[in-house]
Protein backbone atom coordinates (compact mmCIF):
# COMPACT_ATOMS: atom_id res chain seq x y z
CA UNK A 1 0.00 0.00 0.00
CA UNK A 2 2.67 2.12 0.93
CA UNK A 3 4.53 1.57 -2.06
CA UNK A 4 1.62 2.77 -4.14
CA UNK A 5 0.85 5.64 -2.28
CA UNK A 6 4.63 6.90 -3.37
CA UNK A 7 4.74 5.59 -6.71
CA UNK A 8 5.54 7.97 -9.48
CA UNK A 9 2.70 8.42 -11.99
CA UNK A 10 4.06 6.79 -15.63
CA UNK A 11 2.56 9.62 -17.44
CA UNK A 12 2.41 12.51 -15.01
CA UNK A 13 -0.34 15.15 -15.92
CA UNK A 14 1.92 18.69 -16.77
CA UNK A 15 -1.39 20.88 -16.84
CA UNK A 16 -4.81 21.00 -14.90
CA UNK A 17 -6.45 17.60 -14.23
CA UNK A 18 -10.03 17.59 -16.20
CA UNK A 19 -12.10 17.94 -13.04
CA UNK A 20 -10.13 21.03 -12.29
CA UNK A 21 -11.14 22.72 -15.89
CA UNK A 22 -14.64 21.81 -14.25
CA UNK A 23 -14.23 24.22 -11.72
CA UNK A 24 -12.32 26.43 -13.69
CA UNK A 25 -15.40 26.73 -15.52
CA UNK A 26 -17.95 27.06 -12.97
CA UNK A 27 -16.02 29.88 -11.49
CA UNK A 28 -15.74 31.84 -14.57
CA UNK A 29 -19.40 31.31 -15.07
CA UNK A 30 -20.29 32.62 -11.72
CA UNK A 31 -17.77 35.14 -11.60
CA UNK A 32 -20.20 36.30 -14.80
CA UNK A 33 -23.08 36.16 -13.14
CA UNK A 34 -21.66 38.12 -10.00
CA UNK A 35 -20.80 40.87 -12.27
CA UNK A 36 -24.61 41.07 -13.27
CA UNK A 37 -26.11 40.89 -10.05
CA UNK A 38 -23.02 42.40 -7.96
CA UNK A 39 -25.23 45.15 -6.46
CA UNK A 40 -27.87 43.12 -5.69
CA UNK A 41 -25.75 40.36 -3.72
CA UNK A 42 -25.48 40.15 0.27
CA UNK A 43 -22.38 38.73 0.59
CA UNK A 44 -19.64 39.66 -2.73
CA UNK A 45 -16.95 39.62 -0.51
CA UNK A 46 -17.03 36.01 0.59
CA UNK A 47 -18.09 34.67 -2.93
CA UNK A 48 -14.82 36.25 -4.43
CA UNK A 49 -12.50 34.77 -1.73
CA UNK A 50 -14.27 31.10 -1.81
CA UNK A 51 -13.23 31.79 -5.76
CA UNK A 52 -10.11 33.05 -4.72
CA UNK A 53 -9.41 30.37 -2.43
CA UNK A 54 -10.65 27.39 -4.54
CA UNK A 55 -7.99 28.47 -7.45
CA UNK A 56 -5.45 29.12 -5.44
CA UNK A 57 -5.33 25.95 -3.72
CA UNK A 58 -5.68 24.15 -7.55
CA UNK A 59 -2.82 25.88 -8.31
CA UNK A 60 -0.53 25.30 -5.33
CA UNK A 61 -1.05 21.25 -5.57
CA UNK A 62 -0.84 21.53 -8.96
CA UNK A 63 2.82 23.09 -8.71
CA UNK A 64 3.53 20.28 -5.91
CA UNK A 65 2.58 17.39 -8.22
CA UNK A 66 5.14 19.20 -11.10
CA UNK A 67 7.70 18.98 -8.50
CA UNK A 68 6.48 15.59 -7.47
CA UNK A 69 4.55 13.40 -9.88
CA UNK A 70 3.70 10.57 -7.30
CA UNK A 71 0.21 9.50 -6.38
CA UNK A 72 -0.33 11.10 -2.70
CA UNK A 73 0.03 13.96 -4.53
CA UNK A 74 -2.83 13.27 -7.65
CA UNK A 75 -4.87 12.64 -4.00
CA UNK A 76 -3.57 15.63 -2.69
CA UNK A 77 -4.78 17.49 -5.53
CA UNK A 78 -8.52 15.23 -5.68
CA UNK A 79 -9.32 15.28 -1.73
CA UNK A 80 -8.62 19.36 -1.88
CA UNK A 81 -11.06 20.21 -3.77
CA UNK A 82 -13.83 17.92 -3.00
CA UNK A 83 -13.42 19.28 0.30
CA UNK A 84 -14.60 22.10 -0.98
CA UNK A 85 -17.68 20.73 -2.18
CA UNK A 86 -20.09 21.54 0.95
CA UNK A 87 -18.67 25.48 0.50
CA UNK A 88 -20.07 25.75 -2.88
CA UNK A 89 -23.31 24.34 -1.99
CA UNK A 90 -24.43 27.17 -0.09
CA UNK A 91 -23.18 29.71 -2.31
CA UNK A 92 -25.72 28.87 -5.08
CA UNK A 93 -28.74 30.39 -2.75
CA UNK A 94 -26.51 34.06 -2.87
CA UNK A 95 -27.54 33.44 -6.92
CA UNK A 96 -30.63 31.89 -6.22
CA UNK A 97 -32.07 34.19 -3.43
CA UNK A 98 -32.60 37.14 -5.59
CA UNK A 99 -34.99 35.12 -8.22
CA UNK A 100 -38.56 34.27 -7.50
CA UNK A 101 -39.05 31.27 -5.73
CA UNK A 102 -40.77 28.67 -7.25
CA UNK A 103 -41.79 26.22 -4.48
CA UNK A 104 -45.40 26.56 -5.44
CA UNK A 105 -45.11 25.16 -8.73
CA UNK A 106 -43.11 21.83 -7.57
CA UNK A 107 -45.83 21.88 -4.33
CA UNK A 108 -48.75 21.96 -6.74
CA UNK A 109 -47.43 19.58 -9.02
CA UNK A 110 -46.95 16.96 -6.09
CA UNK A 111 -50.21 17.54 -4.61
CA UNK A 112 -51.60 16.73 -8.57
CA UNK A 113 -49.38 13.78 -8.74
CA UNK A 114 -50.03 12.10 -5.19
CA UNK A 115 -53.10 13.91 -4.04
CA UNK A 116 -51.90 14.92 -0.72
CA UNK A 117 -47.73 16.04 0.34
CA UNK A 118 -45.86 12.98 0.89
CA UNK A 119 -42.85 15.08 2.29
CA UNK A 120 -45.61 16.25 4.89
CA UNK A 121 -47.36 12.87 6.11
CA UNK A 122 -44.50 10.36 5.65
CA UNK A 123 -42.45 10.52 8.44
CA UNK A 124 -45.65 11.38 10.87
CA UNK A 125 -47.09 7.82 9.53
CA UNK A 126 -43.67 5.89 10.14
CA UNK A 127 -42.19 7.87 13.29
CA UNK A 128 -40.76 5.06 14.64
CA UNK A 129 -37.13 4.67 16.03
CA UNK A 130 -35.85 2.23 14.26
CA UNK A 131 -37.46 3.81 11.02
CA UNK A 132 -35.67 7.32 11.59
CA UNK A 133 -32.86 5.86 12.20
CA UNK A 134 -31.90 3.59 9.17
CA UNK A 135 -33.62 6.51 6.84
CA UNK A 136 -31.36 8.78 8.45
CA UNK A 137 -28.36 6.63 8.06
CA UNK A 138 -29.00 6.63 4.48
CA UNK A 139 -29.21 10.39 4.36
CA UNK A 140 -25.11 10.55 6.06
CA UNK A 141 -24.02 8.12 4.06
CA UNK A 142 -23.78 10.53 1.23
CA UNK A 143 -20.07 11.59 1.49
CA UNK A 144 -18.73 8.35 2.93
CA UNK A 145 -20.33 6.67 -0.34
CA UNK A 146 -18.49 9.40 -2.14
CA UNK A 147 -15.52 8.45 -0.32
CA UNK A 148 -15.94 5.33 -0.50
CA UNK A 149 -15.73 5.35 -4.59
CA UNK A 150 -12.89 7.32 -4.61
CA UNK A 151 -11.05 5.26 -2.25
CA UNK A 152 -11.60 1.82 -4.20
CA UNK A 153 -10.76 4.02 -7.42
CA UNK A 154 -7.08 4.96 -6.25
CA UNK A 155 -6.32 1.88 -4.46
CA UNK A 156 -7.85 -0.28 -6.90
CA UNK A 157 -8.21 1.27 -10.35
CA UNK A 158 -6.01 3.90 -10.36
CA UNK A 159 -6.06 4.50 -14.60
CA UNK A 160 -9.43 5.17 -13.79
CA UNK A 161 -9.02 7.80 -11.28
CA UNK A 162 -8.99 11.14 -13.47
CA UNK A 163 -12.58 9.90 -15.29
CA UNK A 164 -14.09 8.73 -11.69
CA UNK A 165 -13.40 12.40 -10.04
CA UNK A 166 -14.55 14.17 -13.59
CA UNK A 167 -17.86 12.44 -13.57
CA UNK A 168 -18.34 13.31 -9.90
CA UNK A 169 -17.07 16.64 -9.83
CA UNK A 170 -18.68 17.03 -13.37
CA UNK A 171 -21.93 16.36 -12.16
CA UNK A 172 -21.54 18.67 -8.57
CA UNK A 173 -21.02 21.39 -10.70
CA UNK A 174 -23.98 20.70 -13.09
CA UNK A 175 -26.22 20.24 -10.18
CA UNK A 176 -24.98 23.69 -8.93
CA UNK A 177 -25.61 25.50 -12.57
CA UNK A 178 -29.36 24.18 -11.74
CA UNK A 179 -29.65 25.16 -8.49
CA UNK A 180 -28.99 28.69 -8.97
CA UNK A 181 -31.15 29.16 -11.85
CA UNK A 182 -34.04 27.11 -10.59
CA UNK A 183 -34.93 28.57 -6.93
CA UNK A 184 -36.73 25.35 -5.53
CA UNK A 185 -36.23 25.70 -1.47
CA UNK A 186 -37.92 22.38 -0.88
CA UNK A 187 -40.76 21.43 2.11
CA UNK A 188 -38.55 22.54 5.22
CA UNK A 189 -38.55 25.92 4.26
CA UNK A 190 -41.72 26.37 2.01
CA UNK A 191 -44.26 24.29 4.39
CA UNK A 192 -43.40 26.80 7.01
CA UNK A 193 -43.41 30.15 5.69
CA UNK A 194 -47.09 28.95 4.27
CA UNK A 195 -48.41 27.88 6.99
CA UNK A 196 -49.31 24.02 7.38
CA UNK A 197 -53.23 24.86 7.27
CA UNK A 198 -52.76 25.76 3.79
CA UNK A 199 -50.79 22.91 2.94
CA UNK A 200 -53.17 20.32 4.34
CA UNK A 201 -55.51 22.08 2.32
CA UNK A 202 -53.66 22.04 -1.21
CA UNK A 203 -53.17 25.74 -0.99
CA UNK A 204 -49.83 26.33 -1.89
CA UNK A 205 -49.23 30.67 -2.55
CA UNK A 206 -46.32 31.99 -4.84
CA UNK A 207 -43.79 33.35 -1.94
CA UNK A 208 -42.27 35.42 -4.86
CA UNK A 209 -38.76 36.55 -3.30
CA UNK A 210 -39.45 35.52 0.00
CA UNK A 211 -36.04 33.63 1.11
CA UNK A 212 -33.97 36.03 -0.02
CA UNK A 213 -34.29 37.33 3.41
CA UNK A 214 -35.70 34.50 5.27
CA UNK A 215 -33.87 30.83 5.77
CA UNK A 216 -36.05 29.93 8.45
CA UNK A 217 -36.35 25.90 8.55
CA UNK A 218 -38.87 23.21 10.21
CA UNK A 219 -37.09 21.13 12.43
CA UNK A 220 -36.03 17.62 10.93
CA UNK A 221 -38.67 14.74 11.65
CA UNK A 222 -37.10 11.59 13.61
CA UNK A 223 -36.37 9.77 16.83
CA UNK A 224 -34.58 12.88 18.28
CA UNK A 225 -32.42 10.78 20.71
CA UNK A 226 -30.94 9.21 17.49
CA UNK A 227 -27.09 9.11 16.79
CA UNK A 228 -28.00 9.43 12.45
CA UNK A 229 -30.92 12.11 13.73
CA UNK A 230 -28.29 14.24 15.67
CA UNK A 231 -26.13 13.83 12.65
CA UNK A 232 -28.62 15.00 10.38
CA UNK A 233 -29.49 17.76 11.97
CA UNK A 234 -25.68 19.31 12.44
CA UNK A 235 -24.83 19.10 9.25
CA UNK A 236 -28.23 21.02 8.27
CA UNK A 237 -27.09 23.40 10.87
CA UNK A 238 -23.65 24.21 9.46
CA UNK A 239 -24.80 24.60 6.03
CA UNK A 240 -28.21 24.45 4.95
CA UNK A 241 -29.54 26.96 2.60
CA UNK A 242 -33.38 27.52 1.13
CA UNK A 243 -31.92 26.24 -2.07
CA UNK A 244 -31.27 23.03 -4.10
CA UNK A 245 -34.15 21.34 -3.69
CA UNK A 246 -34.78 20.02 -7.82
CA UNK A 247 -33.75 17.90 -8.60
CA UNK A 248 -31.84 16.18 -5.19
CA UNK A 249 -28.40 15.81 -5.48
CA UNK A 250 -28.22 13.55 -3.08
CA UNK A 251 -30.14 10.87 -5.22
CA UNK A 252 -28.33 11.73 -8.29
CA UNK A 253 -24.44 11.84 -7.02
CA UNK A 254 -25.94 8.78 -5.51
CA UNK A 255 -26.66 7.36 -8.55
CA UNK A 256 -23.60 8.42 -10.22
CA UNK A 257 -21.67 6.41 -7.56
CA UNK A 258 -23.85 3.48 -8.42
CA UNK A 259 -22.99 3.69 -12.02
CA UNK A 260 -19.44 3.97 -11.11
CA UNK A 261 -19.04 1.09 -8.94
CA UNK A 262 -20.62 -1.15 -11.12
CA UNK A 263 -18.36 0.22 -13.83
CA UNK A 264 -14.87 -0.09 -12.04
CA UNK A 265 -16.19 -3.54 -11.76
CA UNK A 266 -16.43 -3.21 -7.84
CA UNK A 267 -19.33 -5.18 -7.93
CA UNK A 268 -18.96 -5.90 -4.48
CA UNK A 269 -18.72 -2.05 -3.50
CA UNK A 270 -22.00 -1.50 -5.40
CA UNK A 271 -24.06 -3.82 -3.58
CA UNK A 272 -22.69 -2.52 -0.74
CA UNK A 273 -24.04 1.01 -1.82
CA UNK A 274 -26.96 0.29 -3.38
CA UNK A 275 -29.35 -0.37 0.43
CA UNK A 276 -27.61 3.09 1.41
CA UNK A 277 -28.96 4.41 -1.92
CA UNK A 278 -32.58 2.69 -1.55
CA UNK A 279 -32.75 4.40 2.34
CA UNK A 280 -30.79 7.99 0.63
CA UNK A 281 -33.81 7.70 -1.83
CA UNK A 282 -36.60 7.69 0.80
CA UNK A 283 -34.75 9.63 3.64
CA UNK A 284 -34.58 12.96 1.18
CA UNK A 285 -38.48 13.28 1.75
CA UNK A 286 -39.24 11.57 4.84
CA UNK A 287 -36.70 14.23 6.61
CA UNK A 288 -38.70 16.70 4.11
CA UNK A 289 -35.74 18.60 2.55
CA UNK A 290 -37.41 17.97 -0.57
CA UNK A 291 -40.28 16.73 -2.57
CA UNK A 292 -41.19 12.89 -3.99
CA UNK A 293 -40.58 14.28 -7.67
CA UNK A 294 -37.33 16.26 -6.81
CA UNK A 295 -36.17 12.56 -5.99
CA UNK A 296 -37.84 11.01 -9.10
CA UNK A 297 -36.03 13.41 -11.11
CA UNK A 298 -32.56 13.23 -9.31
CA UNK A 299 -32.36 9.30 -10.49
CA UNK A 300 -33.24 10.54 -13.83
CA UNK A 301 -30.35 13.35 -13.88
CA UNK A 302 -27.76 11.47 -12.15
CA UNK A 303 -28.09 8.69 -15.06
CA UNK A 304 -28.05 11.40 -17.28
CA UNK A 305 -24.99 13.26 -15.71
CA UNK A 306 -22.93 10.33 -15.29
CA UNK A 307 -23.53 9.21 -19.43
CA UNK A 308 -22.38 13.00 -20.55
CA UNK A 309 -19.39 13.32 -18.17
CA UNK A 310 -18.41 9.66 -19.00
CA UNK A 311 -18.64 10.47 -23.02
CA UNK A 312 -17.13 14.41 -22.47
CA UNK A 313 -14.31 12.27 -20.62
CA UNK A 314 -11.98 11.47 -23.75
CA UNK A 315 -12.56 15.10 -25.17
CA UNK A 316 -11.18 16.91 -22.29
CA UNK A 317 -8.84 14.61 -20.85
CA UNK A 318 -5.04 14.59 -22.23
CA UNK A 319 -3.10 11.79 -23.56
Amino acid sequence: MAMNLFATDKKPVKGLLPMEWVILAYTVLTLALMLLMYTRLHNPASMLQLRFQAVAIMLATWGVYRLVPCRLVMLLRVCCQMGLLGVWYPDTYEFNRLLPNLDHVFAQAEQSLFGFQPALTFSQSWSHPVVSELLELGYVSYFPMIAAVTVFCYFCRYEQLQRTIFIIMGSFFLFYVVFIFLPVAGPQYYYPAVGFDQIAQGVFPNLGNYFETHQELLPTPGWEDGLFHRLVVDAHAAGERPTAAFPSSHVGITVVLLWLAWRLNGRWLFWVLVPLAVLMFFATFYIQAHYVIDALAGLVTGTLFYWLFHLLFPLVSRK
